[in-house]
């Protein structure tokens, strides 16, 4: 790999994102970026890697769609606005250089997270123009059409040019609820690659690089302990990555897994979040989540888990954010703590509500609680219900060995 080619690897999402503060259009800002490493294939050689590369290449592409849009003599409103902002664009001197990159891209994430634009649309439009993404990757990653998928991206992108959304940091006062959004987009996408809704794979692991990625860069540029709470947490599920399935791709459960082969890197940086997050007194959602992957990180066996710790943290979460999901969890966890009938009386409770009729873990969650609890007829019952829910295909190979071994005991 050549080192203009390294650089747009590791640069190019970055000076696209300044491209795209600076020209207010993403199409321009793909021509832009596309016509600034082609100048630099053709200067570089000759006179030499700039001191700050990332900088030139911006500031190459600006005057190239400049120079583009004045060439272009029968221009309509909107491109002459285009080039009126793109003319007139504020660009720092040399010294605010990196800090004006950086927060471009900031810019970017909560431009793309903004709440007029459907949230089915924000994490492709996130995965595309955040993290550079092709649509073939995306669209393969969430098991859709490529042109499907391109439809939703060129959607996205039309209502942030109609609607005028602005590529700006929120002011402080709409921080707290715009960051929400951006921090669920990569939350979501972190699970889809963690445990796929569908196909023969346990783990997407391009999507759960991607969002450990975005979730680096949104803690760089603004370091709030739910940021902290957020990277902390899919750290800690994704040190466990290589113990999660069997040379087969069948799933182990986390009790079952070999923990040596646990990234402790991971873990590390993942608790070193935490203990600051927490640190902060500010405890959110996603900090208490990771305090609770934290709890199972720092356990060398299984039976070291402190379960009665864990229950009182999804007490926490459950009062920060009512779900029956969460409820679940809760329940799972007193079964392990305080007995496995008081926690199968729990999980009743939920599924009696009807919320989580058609959830599958759910089901399997109180599978597993029977199984262990010798109520056999009642677990294959209880796994049957969760295979009929099942669409990932290690899923279902782990719900049927669980009802090949019931039957075995039968």
């Amino acid at each position: 790999m050549t080192e203009l080619e390294t650089i747009f690897q590791e640069k190019g999402r970055a000076v696209f994102a300044s491209l795209v503060r600076i020209l207010q259009d993403f199409d321009l800002a793909e021509d832009a970026l596309q016509e600034s490493f082609l100048a630099a294939l053709e200067a570089w050689p000759k006179t030499g890697i700039p001191q700050n590369p990332t900088a030139w290449l911006i500031t190459a592409g600006r005057n190239k769609a400049i120079d583009k849009m004045r060439r272009n003599t029968r221009r309509n409103q909107l491109e002459n606005e285009l080039l009126a902002h793109a003319s007139a664009s504020y660009w720092p001197e040399p010294h605010f250089w990196q800090q004006s990159i950086e927060d471009d891209q900031l810019r970017l994430i909560f431009t793309c997270c903004h709440p007029a634009i459907d949230p089915k649309i924000q994490v492709p439009l996130v995965l595309r123009e955040v993290c550079g993404l092709s649509t073939e990757e995306i669209a393969h990653a969430f098991l859709t059409k490529t042109t499907t998928l391109a439809q939703r991206l060129v959607r996205g992108k039309a209502k942030i040019r109609d609607a005028k959304i602005p590529f700006v940091i929120p002011e402080s006062s709409e921080l707290p609820d715009r960051l929400d959004s951006v921090l669920s987009v990569i939350y979501l996408v972190f699970n889809e690659g963690y445990s796929t809704s569908y196909g023969a794979q346990v783990q997407n692991h391009m999507l759960c690089d991607e969002a450990i990625r975005l979730a680096r860069l949104l803690l760089q540029l603004l370091p709030d302990p739910e940021v902290m709470g957020l990277l902390a947490l899919i750290l800690l599920h994704q040190s466990r990555a290589k113990a999660r399935t069997n040379p087969a791709g069948e799933i182990i459960l986390l009790e079952e897994q070999d923990r040596s082969v646990w990234d402790t890197n991971l873990i590390k940086e993942g608790l070193h979040w935490v203990e600051k997050g927490l640190a902060s007194g500010q405890v959110g959602f996603y900090l208490v989540q990771a305090a609770i992957s934290a709890v199972h990180a720092q356990a060398q066996t299984p039976e070291q888990t402190d379960w009665r710790q864990i229950a009182a943290l999804y007490t926490v979460l459950l009062r920060i954010e009512p779900s029956p999901v969460i409820a679940l969890n809760r329940a799972v966890a007193i079964a392990m703590a305080d007995g496995l009938a008081l926690g199968l009386s729990l999980i009743d409770a939920l599924l009696a509500e009807g919320t989580l009729a058609d959830y599958a873990p759910a089901h399997a969650a109180r599978g597993e609680l029977l199984l262990r609890a010798d109520q056999l007829n009642e677990a294959q019952t209880a796994f049957g219900r969760a295979l009929a829910l099942t669409h990932q295909a290690p899923q279902r190979q782990h719900i049927q060995k669980r009802l090949t071994q019931i039957q075995s005991c039968s």
